[in-house]
């Protein structure tokens, strides 16, 4: 699992092999999808497959990963008739990831935000608001704002290439409006997007 050094940090290499040859999983590093960080899937033949996509930061493959592992951990332990982000599958993420949650595997400034999730981690981690905000500090330079950083009335591509104006704030996620249909969406405030005025 040489490759993996390329996506974890140095220390979390070793011990994520590990969980990926005891759980028998087959791991594919993939492109960027827009839709999903990672996926985890049982084949038709028994086997256990889990995608990552190939562009995130070292911090997030690192929980994107022992995400998907918590999902096959808790179907073997619990059954596939539990929810996949229920009770079940939150308790077994936790306990995964507590050996990881240490200074020599992410830095100082994540560990309270991720020991705060992690009371109650949710089905992705781009909606704790605080956390996806957390972790991107740490992706490389790019043109996109979240959209809590716009003013009200800016103009902005969203994730599809469409453009919109961002309106008022309901009580967790931002009105805008798509320019050309005129139609209403809801961003949740750290959707990131690209300003244009």
């Amino acid at each position: 699992m040489s490759v993996l050094n390329k996506y974890l940090p140095q220390f979390a290499v070793a011990p994520l092999t590990a969980l990926i040859e005891q759980n028998q999983v087959h791991l594919k590093i993939v492109d960027e999808r827009r839709t999903r960080h990672g996926d985890y899937r049982k084949n038709p033949d028994g086997s256990h497959g889990i995608t990552i996509n190939a562009n995130l930061n070292a911090y997030r493959f690192t929980i994107t990963l022992v995400h998907e592992i918590a999902h096959l951990v808790a179907f073997k332990k619990y059954g596939r008739d539990i929810k996949p982000h229920g009770v079940e599958w939150k308790h077994t993420f936790q306990q995964l990831m507590l050996p990881f949650l240490r200074p020599d595997i992410f830095p100082m400034d994540l560990l309270p935000v991720l020991a705060r999730h992690f009371k109650n981690p949710k089905a992705s981690s781009d909606t704790d608001a605080m956390m996806s905000v957390a972790l991107k500090s740490y992706d490389p330079e790019s043109d996109k704002s979240y959209i809590f950083e716009l003013v009200q009335g800016s103009i902005f591509l969203g994730p599809n290439g469409r453009k919109f104006q961002k309106a008022e704030k309901l009580r967790k996620r931002y009105k805008c409006v798509e320019i050309h249909t005129g139609k209403v969406y809801l961003f949740q405030p750290n959707a990131q997007v690209i300003p244009l005025m």
